[in-house]
């Protein structure tokens, strides 16, 4: 079992990427690094959909994992790393992967390859590939809504066979595709979810953890209703999850990060909320529901 495999649970962060003026924004970067280590977090992916991760360049990844990485050394916090990738051509992706090996991450988050919607066949010999060339573990991330093809569970067993392959990122949007998956895998592959509006459904079908973007915000109450759980309080569990229930629908109600980075900006915990195009700042009305939710927030917890 690799370090990564024993690690692959709990509550993980899809770290966004502060930017400022149009390049990345290091000092940002660096408060967020240090913050997020001292909450309940399991572990980092740096580099993938939250993360703006397409609009990075490759010194820009590279920079992002030193300064990451090396916070994390310096704060003498052990928490595993994951660099997120994706891409439709297969020798690309490998060359990817060779150039980051010696890179100071622990795996990879890997999408299915988009657009080009492989067969079955396709999806499997393309991580097969991956797998034999990289000298991290993988996870794959499945997430048919953005990439345009599903992973089947069929396909997933048979990946989860090679070594190098350690779990996945269940996105499949499909309750049923999700259960059956927990229900099939091997025991050592680990499947944590990435839809925040099913973060509770998915643990008490026994999901090993998350990759939450809403866990920017509330960091500590999404990790509580993990242990709780794990302690079998599963009615102390619901009512907390039905507290911050709308929270990932707020954050989502536009194209994520963007509400997730103003809510961040207004809380100085980045000096902008910026996005890189395509994506496009939160709206005025979405700014003054997420202004109005930072108010609340703030209220309840001097009450």
């Amino acid at each position: 079992m690799s370090i990564l495999q024993s690690t692959l649970q709990g509550l993980w962060l899809p770290l966004v990427t502060p930017f400022r003026d149009g390049a990345l924004d290091e000092t940002s970067l660096r408060r967020l690094v240090r913050h997020y280590a001292g909450e309940p977090v399991d572990g980092f992916v740096l580099a993938a959909t939250t993360g703006e991760g397409l609009t990075l360049d490759v010194g820009e990844v590279e920079t992002l994992v030193g300064i990451c990485t090396g916070e994390l050394k310096a704060l003498a916090r052990e928490m595993p790393v994951l660099l997120g990738a994706s891409g439709s051509h297969t020798a690309k992706l490998v060359k990817s992967l060779e150039r980051t090996s010696a890179w100071p991450i622990d795996g990879y988050l890997i999408a299915c390859p988009y657009y080009t919607r492989p067969s079955q066949d396709g999806l499997f010999a393309h991580f097969t590939a991956l797998a034999e060339a990289a000298t991290h573990p993988i996870l794959i991330y499945n997430i048919p809504y953005r990439t345009g093809v599903n992973m089947e569970n069929d396909t997933m067993v048979r990946l989860a066979a090679h070594d190098r392959i350690v779990g996945a990122k269940d996105c499949c949007a499909d309750p049923a595709q999700t259960f059956d998956l927990l229900r099939e895998r091997p025991e050592d592959f680990a499947v944590l979810t990435g839809e925040d509006a099913q973060y509770f459904a998915a643990l008490t079908c026994g999901a090993n953890g998350a990759i939450l973007a809403s866990a920017h915000i509330e960091t500590r109450r999404f990790a509580h209703i993990r242990n709780l759980i794990i302690e079998e309080d599963l009615p102390g569990a619901l009512t907390a999850w039905r507290a911050i229930a709308d929270l990932p629908r707020l954050l989502f109600a536009e194209p994520s990060p963007s509400a997730i980075k103003h809510w961040l900006w207004r809380t100085d915990l980045i000096d902008s909320p910026e996005v890189r195009l395509p994506m496009m700042p939160v709206s005025e009305s979405l700014a003054r529901r997420v202004d109005q939710e930072i108010g609340d927030t703030k209220a309840q917890a001097v009450a």
